[in-house]
This record gives structure tokens, C-alpha cells and sequence, in this order.
């Protein structure tokens, strides 16, 4: 499970059997959730605080060539 980056004790990351669509997972010390990237939605949540939520999806905004580019050189696509 390739870790992309860690940011504000968020770590962002794929599973190497990952699936269409386009997605990356985040976790905290709360929980994980989950985010599809074109669009930018939350797919689930399983426990993460909405104040981080907020703030995972304001990263992924920042970083969503680069995370879209991770998954696909990953992917082989």
C-alpha cells in the first residue's frame, strides 16, 4: 500500500489492487475515508472528524494532477 504523502498527521495512500475509479484513501489517528478524485467526492468515512475531512479534501484539491499521475504510473496506465 504505496503512502503518497503525510500531511497534518493525514497520510494519503492507494492499495496496489486498487480499482476504477480514480480514488485515494486517507487515514488519521480517527479513522480513514476515502475520495474519488474526478470529481473530488467522499466516497466513505469511517470514523475521521469533518473539520479533517475538510482539510484531507483541501489537499487532495492542491495535489490532484500529482495524485492522479501516482496512480496511473502505478497502475501501469
Amino acid at each position: 500500500m504505496p503512502t503518497l504523502f503525510i500531511v497534518f498527521g493525514i497520510r494519503f495512500f492507494f492499495y496496489s489492487n486498487e480499482h476504477l475509479p480514480i480514488h485515494i484513501h486517507v487515514k488519521n489517528s480517527d479513522g480513514e475515508a476515502k475520495f474519488e478524485l474526478e470529481p473530488i467526492t467522499l466516497i466513505s468515512n469511517k470514523g475521521m472528524k469533518p473539520k479533517d475531512l475538510k482539510l484531507a479534501e483541501s489537499i487532495i484539491e492542491e495535489n490532484k494532477e500529482l495524485l492522479i499521475s501516482k496512480w496511473k504510473d502505478y497502475h501501469g496506465e
